[in-house]
């Protein structure tokens, strides 16, 4: 890691940044090394001593149990996280990221349960994409009708990832909808609350074979008729779409973050090997192409950790900046698809070996990629900026 001095970078934010390396290196990095290569589950211990350490609370007010933090925090733990296993950079998601829509009859046990959720012990999985509908959430088709004070929920997702292990899961799904409205309209929040382990009553799951991101499964979740308690009528009703979108600019930081952790990871694994490693009677190291390698993998790590600082102070301002979101997520994808890729190289024949983690980290930096829109979706946000939006056809 750069100890680069900047602005950005108070006595306490290097203080996170220590506590969650430390973290990182003594207790993940050997839990990911042990259990990736078998696709094992995280560890509860794990998790439980996450939520000691405040990690799912970063953002959560501390009215409410967390530590009242902003973004940059988030995404400063979120990379050293990513160092050693980035399902677990994106675990601490499963609270920051949800403690908006905690479920609750009263303000009392909403206050209730995001305190949990600060401490780990309350855990939300998101569900939203559909076998049809990726990036194109207006397409959403699953079913959601009242009854009384109940949401039927009819249809199909795909891509819920900790749906088993999670408290509750936010199903987002088409509502009513009036005629001639745009298509993102009618789209509403349901939440199912479960007991860990297990699916809701009349919803079923099956785990997607994936080449990466182990230590959780994700799964493709079928609804028949399944039921959840419905809010009093909102204007909120129908409008999922908005706090939706409204969430993408932290969540596209935050795959940054997960992006330069992953990157970070294999220079410093890559960096180290060339060291050791002797061919013709030196270091690898010793060699101009290993070492202009290194230089490149550091230098486009530093620009994109850089460029999310940057993002991360954007957005604790509360100014927009998804143009800038969307190019760092980008940017850091991209990049570490690269990094990881060459640092994979310098090790060699090694590197194509579960005996080392540069393997999870070019594997895991492909989804990068993919996930929280695709760069090319990304390119779109950005193209846009630069010379409007193209017309409808």
């Amino acid at each position: 890691m750069s100890d680069t001095t900047n602005g950005y970078m108070t006595e306490e934010r290097r203080m996170i940044q220590q506590l969650a390396r430390d973290f990182t290196r003594q207790e993940v990095l050997p839990a990911a090394n042990r259990l990736d290569p078998e696709k094992g589950d995280i560890p509860d211990e794990l998790i439980d001593r996450m939520g000691e350490l405040g990690f799912f609370g970063i953002l959560i007010p501390e009215s409410l149990g967390g530590l009242g933090l902003g973004y940059f925090e988030y995404c400063l733990v979120a990379e050293e996280l990513a160092r050693g296993w980035m399902s677990v950079a994106s675990l601490i998601a499963r609270g920051n990221a949800f403690y908006h829509s905690v479920p609750g009859a009263t303000p009392e046990a909403r206050a209730e349960k995001t305190a949990q959720m600060a401490r780990g012990k309350y855990l939300g999985a998101f569900s939203m994409s559909e076998p049809n509908a990726g990036s194109d959430v207006a397409n959403i088709s699953c079913r959601a009708v009242r009854d009384g004070d109940e949401w039927v929920v009819t249809g199909s997702k795909y891509w819920c990832t900790f749906a088993d292990r999670a408290d509750f899961i936010n199903v987002i799904c088409r509502t009513e909808t009036e005629p001639g409205a745009p298509r993102w309209k009618g789209l509403t929040s349901v939440q199912f609350e479960k007991p860990r382990g297990v699916f809701p009553d009349r919803v079923s799951g099956s785990a997607i074979p994936k080449i990466g991101y182990h230590g959780w499964r994700t799964y493709e979740l079928a609804f028949d008729q399944a039921r959840a308690p419905a809010r009093p009528r909102s204007e909120n009703d129908g409008n999922a779409f908005k706090s939706v979108a409204s969430g993408l600019e932290g969540a596209r930081a935050h795959t940054a973050a997960r992006s330069i952790g992953l990157a970070q990871g294999a220079l410093e694994d890559a960096t180290a090997y060339a060291q050791e490693r002797e061919q013709f009677g030196q270091p690898i190291g010793n060699f101009q192409s290993i070492r202009f390698k290194l230089a490149s993998m550091a230098t486009e790590i530093e620009a994109a950790r850089q460029l999310m600082y940057f993002v991360c102070t954007e957005l604790d301002s509360g100014r927009r900046c998804d143009k800038e979101a969307a190019m760092v997520k980008y940017f850091a994808a991209e990049m570490s698809e690269r990094v990881t890729s060459e640092a994979l190289q310098i090790l060699g024949g090694a590197g194509y070996t579960t005996l080392h983690a540069v393997e999870r980290y070019w594997r895991d930096a492909r989804l990068t990629k993919i996930f929280e829109g695709s760069s090319e979706i990304q390119q779109r946000i950005i193209s846009d900026h630069l010379l409007g939006k193209m017309a409808a056809r």
